[in-house]
């Protein structure tokens, strides 16, 4: 064998053998049940889509991974950070409510669910990883505390990292405010004036000290004081406090591998990602438009930057939608998919750079179910 192993299976069922039940086969078949779960807090590290968005992943199998966790003796719940922009998820309370909203409840799910970075995103620990670009990682507080991981992740296309699967869920999406804000940008937030309100929030929580209000009663930053922390960005109600959203492409896809090696750095973890409605975009966003590809699978493995790879290589072999934006965008041959939709990207430099740090191997055997 060259490399991990991705175990695939399609979506073909027959009388006796339906969805849910061939993901629990690739899912034993890949080996979960080497790791001891007995007792030990589980997360379920997954998307819970923002209101709008219908392509996230079905709450019927979280339903089915969490009961074959419970049943090797997991503590399990589901979890997220919250977003940095404003949104339905910027919040816990908010968060929750689109949780419960899409389906993500104890109901439905058989566990609870747990915002991980707290009610205004600021609930974290910092992980050594003394990487290339972050010397800590600025982690959500429950999944830092977790015992062990395991992700599911929505395949699908991404403005600013191509795609995201297994890394971009567990970097970005594991990382606190202050965490999204490192990854997404390489200086400090920004005041923009005509959204403050003067309500001096920022200012309060501002533990450098380099916020304060003008003559006008609107903020100011002094940036020789501020550090990047994101707080201010974290409490703005008024999305007047924002980001700076100049990070190129490569380095926001290395800094989400180093936040993603962060999250599983010293504890077991499985990744299953589901090739399904591969949307062109991301599912933080309130809509999601026709899929590029056909639904093609799920698969599954220890390995997430094999996972990865074996996804990429899955959807570029697949056919193209017609009437996609995929159909619609001009490409030669060699030209994969998710470049093509989203030129300004690069996410063979993520993958690469993940292999570089260790986190896994590109190099992958697909073991199909």
């Amino acid at each position: 064998m060259t490399g991990s192993r991705v175990y695939f299976t399609d979506l073909r069922t027959k009388p006796g053998l339906n969805l849910l039940d061939k993901l629990e086969r690739m899912i034993k078949a890949a080996g979960i049940q080497e790791i001891d779960f007995q007792g030990k807090f589980t997360a379920i590290k997954l998307h819970f889509g923002e209101p709008g968005n219908l392509a996230y992943i079905r709450p019927n199998y979280v339903r089915r991974v969490a009961r074959m966790l419970q049943d090797l003796g997991a503590i399990v719940f589901l979890t997220d950070s919250n977003t940095l922009y404003c949104g339905r998820r910027a919040n816990a309370v908010d968060h929750l409510e689109t949780a419960m909203e899409n389906g993500f409840n104890p109901l439905a799910t058989g566990c609870q669910v747990i915002i991980a970075d707290g009610l205004k995103g600021t609930d974290y620990r910092e992980i050594p990883i003394a990487l290339k670009h972050c010397k800590t990682a600025k982690i959500g507080a429950a999944i830092a505390d977790a015992d062990i991981i395991v992700s599911l992740n929505h395949f699908k296309g991404h403005e600013m990292t191509g795609f995201g699967g297994a890394l971009k869920n567990l970097g970005m999406g594991s990382g606190s405010r202050g965490g999204k804000l490192e990854m997404h940008s390489a200086s400090q937030p920004i005041i923009v004036a005509k959204y403050c309100v003067g309500c001096g929030q920022c200012v309060a929580n501002c533990a450098q000290g380099a916020i304060a209000l003008n003559e006008r009663k609107k903020a100011v930053i002094d940036y020789k004081k501020c550090v990047g922390c994101g707080q201010c960005v974290a409490v703005c109600r008024f999305n007047a406090a924002q980001v700076r959203w100049d990070e190129s492409a490569v380095i926001a896809c290395e800094k989400i591998a180093e936040y993603a090696y962060a999250v599983v750095k010293g504890k077991p973890h499985f990744h299953i990602n589901f090739i399904m409605n591969v949307s062109p975009e991301c599912d933080c966003w309130s809509a999601n438009d026709l899929p590029i590809v056909p639904d093609l699978g799920m698969a599954a493995s220890f390995d997430p930057v094999a996972l990865d790879r074996a996804c990429a290589d899955l959807v570029n072999g697949a056919p193209v939608l017609p009437g996609s934006i995929l159909a619609e965008k001009d490409g030669d041959e060699h030209q994969d998919y998710f470049t093509r939709v989203h030129p300004q990207t690069h996410w063979q430099a993520g993958l690469e750079y993940a292999e570089k740090i260790g986190l896994g191997t590109q190099q992958y055997e697909l073991v199909k179910i």
